[in-house]
């Protein structure tokens, strides 16, 4: 039988006011409040009660989508769903929890890095935070250890996946286009950078330090995964499964990876369609419905791979051509606007928060160093108190641990607001900031938003602002729209007089 893995990665960026932990009303989300509310109608709730008619009963079966695919959640939004909506919540957990027990140890569920950071752009510092806040984010969630991390975009470079070994993932998910040559054990090495490597086997990649340690790497079926996306296959579950056919000629595993938002929000019905494909059609057209963790147990990686490096060997990822320029440069990625438009408001935008990134992290280090043993694992152990509440009970063992002895209730204010800091500057970074069309966007307010919070922090703390320099290079960033001006005018008006409800002596 050929297996069968549909992975769906579910995401979308923290929206909570960095002040509040509110999502604030989006309007563009109507008629529902903001974003998150919509797409859990549309989409997370559905893929976990699909009602199909069985065939064999001739009555409703409720289908939980999850319990048949590989996927993963953002952590910031499963926090979101823990809170808001408890029983779609339950439902992702129980399917992870069935599917462990049915596939032998191998649950569907795999990890993320925890702020949708695209990894290679990262510092060596930040992309570790990312990937341990990420991973213990899965432990408590799910209750196990993971196998897997999603990467961002599928964003790579070899200092991830370098990390990501030495975390012990056993594998990882990337689009083909990221291959760069293959070779078969004791063969020669073969260029794949056409897209064209075999997506129905997993390949090894070595850590660079010459250890032998390993991960394994699936790359999707681009043009299956391609369709199922853009070309309305989920039209009909019957046509979906005769594309699953045609990709199976003579192949051991048929695999895809898309949104998994695609499910139900980007395509209406796309979670009825998906649910009667792989609990009934795909099995009786002679599929084995797996994940990847089952499917490597039983294929073991023989075979070696090595990605492109990217421009300048800065990495590649799924959704830009041009390595990561999609979140760096005007590269020509975009996902519409108007005629005319421009994205070159990205390199100033990342320089603006890569400055105030190293001059907080300056100030903590130094600050930081006073407080904790060691300020940098504090930060990284920080997961552990936001996962379990920051109140002052939970609060004064993590901080007692991390400082070595008791804190006095002012240390205990200074460090919270310092390791507070931190987090909104690793929020900073979230991909979507740089992804759409223009500087004045949801997505790109939200993280200006993070950085209001970052240097308001840095004031209370009684630290060096960076902010005027900050504001130097931001307003080197031009909207598209001309009445929103520059990014620094956009920082004052949307981020520091939000800000300023909340702490009006922010300046």
């Amino acid at each position: 039988m050929t297996s069968l893995i549909i992975h769906g990665h579910f995401y979308q960026p923290p929206r909570e006011n960095p002040w509040t932990g509110v999502v604030e009303a989006e309007p563009s989300a109507a008629p529902f409040h903001d974003w998150n509310e919509r797409i859990h109608s549309e989409c997370y709730q559905p893929n976990s009660f699909a009602s199909i008619n069985d065939s064999s009963t001739g009555g409703e079966r409720i289908v939980n989508n999850y319990a048949h695919i590989s996927f993963n959640f953002g952590p910031t939004l499963l926090s979101w769903l823990e809170a808001n909506h408890q029983d779609t919540y339950e439902r992702i957990i129980d399917a992870d929890r069935e599917s462990f027990a049915k596939r032998k140890g191998h649950g569907n569920a795999i990890a993320q890095a925890y702020g949708h950071a695209i990894l290679p752009l990262c510092n060596e510092r930040d992309r570790l935070t990312q990937v341990l806040w990420g991973l213990e984010d899965f432990r408590y969630r799910f209750g196990r250890q993971p196998e897997s991390m999603w990467l961002p975009e599928t964003a790579c470079n070899d200092a991830t996946l370098d990390l990501l070994i030495e975390q012990s993932m056993r594998f990882v998910i990337l689009s083909p286009k990221q291959a760069g040559r293959m070779r078969k054990p004791g063969g020669d090495w073969t260029s794949v950078e056409d897209g064209s490597i075999d997506t129905s086997r997993a390949y090894r990649y070595f850590h660079r330090d010459k250890s032998r340690r390993s991960i394994a790497i699936f790359f999707y079926d681009g043009p299956l995964s391609q369709a199922i996306a853009f070309e309305k296959i989920l039209n009909s579950s019957e046509r979906l499964v005769e594309f699953f056919q045609r990709a199976a000629k003579n192949k051991t595993l048929v695999n895809t990876a898309i949104d998994g938002e695609t499910y139900g929000h980007h395509f209406k019905f796309g979670d009825l369609c998906l649910a009667y494909a792989l609990a009934v059609e795909a099995p009786r057209a002679g599929f084995r419905i797996t994940n990847y963790g089952k499917f490597l147990g039983e294929h073991p990686a023989e075979a070696e791979v090595e990605l492109q490096p990217g421009p300048d060997g800065e990495g590649t990822a799924c959704s830009c051509a041009h390595g990561l320029g999609r979140w760096s440069r005007d590269c020509g990625c975009h996902t519409g606007g108007e005629e005319g438009w421009n994205q070159a408001w990205r390199t100033p935008l990342r320089a603006a928060l890569e400055f105030l990134r190293n001059a907080a992290a300056d100030q903590y280090e130094c600050a930081g160093g006073e407080l904790f043993h060691d300020p940098w694992a504090a930060r990284n152990r920080y997961i552990h108190l936001l996962l379990n509440g920051r109140g002052r009970r939970s609060r004064g063992p993590f901080l007692q641990e991390q400082a070595g002895r008791a804190l006095s209730s002012v240390d205990e204010e200074r460090a919270m607001s310092l390791l507070e800091m931190q987090r909104n500057a690793l929020l900073m970074f979230t991909s979507c900031g740089w992804f759409f069309n223009d500087l004045a966007g949801i997505e790109t307010l939200q993280i200006l938003r993070y950085a209001a919070r970052v240097i308001q922090l840095l004031d209370e703390l009684g630290l060096d602002s960076p902010r005027n320099r900050f504001l130097e290079i931001l307003a080197e960033a031009h909207s598209n729209v001309s009445e929103s001006g520059n990014g620094a005018e956009i920082y004052l008006q949307f981020a520091e007089q939000f800000a300023n409800r909340y702490a009006p002596s922010v300046t």
